[in-house]
């Protein structure tokens, strides 16, 4: 369970949350999109196709607003290697959230065998990488504009 003061709710996401998702994305900046989607639009079939291929989690408010979403994978194929995708809406960055969620994934990850956590994110995604700072030490590998970050999982505090 997430232990967040500003989160009141972190659950799984299904198909029916669409309405939660679509309100999230269009409450995020094109920035903020782009940082984490490489695009500014998110469409439905985009974010099923997310949801049916890994774990998701939506985080909501004490309102039952949507404040996060976070979802990790098995999408490199790498035996004990999980992927993390995650993003907060730009009101609420800066404040924990995401790392407490990423902590709160690596820990659900180690728990089902993973020994590396790994984000592929763009080089200049500067709130994601300082994340990942608080998740422990790290490999960084570049390739022009984006970076995979591997975070073994047993490094983490």
């Amino acid at each position: 369970m997430l232990n967040h003061p500003g989160v009141h709710l972190t659950r799984p996401a299904r198909a029916a949350d669409w309405h939660l998702i679509d309100a999230f994305h269009r409450n995020c900046s094109p920035e903020n999109l782009l940082r984490r989607w490489s695009r500014t639009r998110i469409t439905r079939r985009h974010a099923e196709s997310l949801l049916e291929h890994s774990s998701c989690w939506i985080s909501l408010d004490s309102a039952g607003c949507p404040l996060a979403l976070t979802s990790t994978g098995w999408i490199s194929q790498e035996s004990g290697v999980i992927d993390l995708a995650l993003q907060v809406a730009d009101a609420h960055q800066g404040r924990g959230i995401g790392t407490a969620l990423a902590r709160h994934v690596a820990d659900h990850a180690h728990r089902r065998g993973a020994h590396t956590l790994t984000v592929h994110t763009d080089a200049a995604n500067t709130p994601m990488l300082r994340l990942l700072r608080h998740l422990g030490p790290s490999r960084h590998v570049r390739d022009g504009t984006r970076i995979d970050v591997r975070v073994p999982l047993g490094a983490a505090p």
